[in-house]
């Protein structure tokens, strides 16, 4: 498993083959909760290449000196991730006007 947050990953390999690739990560919190925003791709095999990026959000509890994924969330789309960061940006100007 994984003893800290540095390592972990959403790479996945099946058969010698990496299915799921790890292009870049954002660790957001660490601590006996960690959550990281990971940007990654999946092997298509018809096209025998990666596709697009993609983005999860994972949740991890260290537990017995080990990170355990406690929950994910999948930004399905570029579109959506896009959404997100808007929404974040609008609520957080109105936050900031507030104050």
């Amino acid at each position: 498993m994984y003893n800290t947050v540095d390592e972990l990953t959403v790479n996945y390999e099946e058969e010698g083959i990496l299915k799921v690739r790890e292009v870049d990560k954002e660790v957001l919190s660490k601590g006996a909760w960690a959550t990281v925003l990971f940007r990654y791709q999946e092997w298509i095999p018809d096209s025998d290449s990666y596709g697009p990026d993609k983005y999860t959000i994972r949740r991890y509890k260290k537990s017995g000196g080990e990170y355990r994924q406690q929950s994910k969330f999948t930004i399905s789309s570029a579109d959506q991730a896009r959404r997100i960061v808007a929404a974040l940006e609008r609520w957080l100007g109105e936050s900031e006007e507030l104050a």
